[in-house]
């Protein structure tokens, strides 16, 4: 063969260390559920003689799976390295890395959510699946105490913020479609922090009762599509719920606000 047939190969292949391996593992058995949260691997020396590893290299392995929150070690007497579930917040932490990368504000995540959560419900819908409408009707009820007991029809801040927040995972969840639910709470979680540092300022500009009302009859309304099973009526409804959410949270000195800054 000619050099000219031959496939060149000009970059070399970095061998994975022997720390990445051991991290590679752990957090294989963590996925499996083989390790579930809230468990203690065993101590330093065990895993050594195990693993056939010096104390450095355990430790290494150790650091990579701390940084993506899979577990957490304590040191000294009764120490050792707990377990811990998967946080999405740390991949919607490096997903808005990514984004800011890409030039993307926050302008362009509300847009990309607009158009996947009303895709999500319209699923739901056509899922009807009881439990789903069970868990819809509970946030239901939760928000309409929330605005029962605020002052004057005025819910508070925060509760507000983390009650409807988890609407709208139920929404994605209720999807069905566990891709779309992780793609849309990874979303979710960025507009969530944006939301979370704005609240209080976007509740003193518009703090009229009426307004979370609204909020909570179109809720309802969405349930109600969910209870029917109406596809078509739920997608509708949600997009025109969502763009209109956007318009009150977005204001224009944040459309151009950059991603990573949430962040910080």
């Amino acid at each position: 063969m000619t050099t000219a047939g031959r496939t060149s190969l000009t970059r070399q292949i970095r061998a994975p260390k022997t720390a990445e391996l051991i991290a590679a593992q752990i957090r294989g058995q963590i996925v499996r559920r083989e390790l579930l949260p809230g468990m203690t691997l065993p101590t330093e020396s065990e895993l050594m003689v195990q693993l056939g590893v010096s104390r450095p290299t355990l430790r290494e392995a150790y650091r990579i799976l701390e940084t993506e929150s899979l577990i957490s070690v304590r040191r000294g007497v009764g120490g050792g390295a707990l377990v811990l579930a998967p946080d999405i917040s740390v991949g919607a932490r490096y997903v808005g890395l990514l984004l800011q990368l890409e030039g993307a504000t926050i302008a362009d995540v509300y847009e990309a959510r607009t158009a996947l959560e009303p895709i999500c419900a319209g699923m739901m819908a056509a899922r009807k699946n009881a439990e789903d409408l069970r868990l819809l009707m509970e946030c239901c009820d939760e928000v309409a105490a929330l605005i029962a007991n605020g002052d004057k029809g005025v819910p508070e801040p925060h509760s507000w913020s983390r009650t409807t927040y988890r609407f709208h995972e139920l929404v994605l969840q209720g999807s069905g479609n566990k891709t779309l639910a992780l793609q849309g709470c990874l979303l979710q979680e960025v507009v969530a922090t944006h939301y979370e540092a704005t609240v209080a300022e976007k509740f003193a500009e518009n703090n009229r009762p009426a307004r979370f009302r609204r909020v909570l009859l179109s809720f309802r309304k969405l349930a109600n599509f969910v209870a029917e099973g109406d596809r078509e009526g739920a997608h509708k409804h949600w997009l025109k719920h969502m763009q209109t959410a956007a318009n009150t949270l977005l204001g224009d000195d944040m459309k151009n606000k950059r991603i990573v800054d949430l962040f910080n």
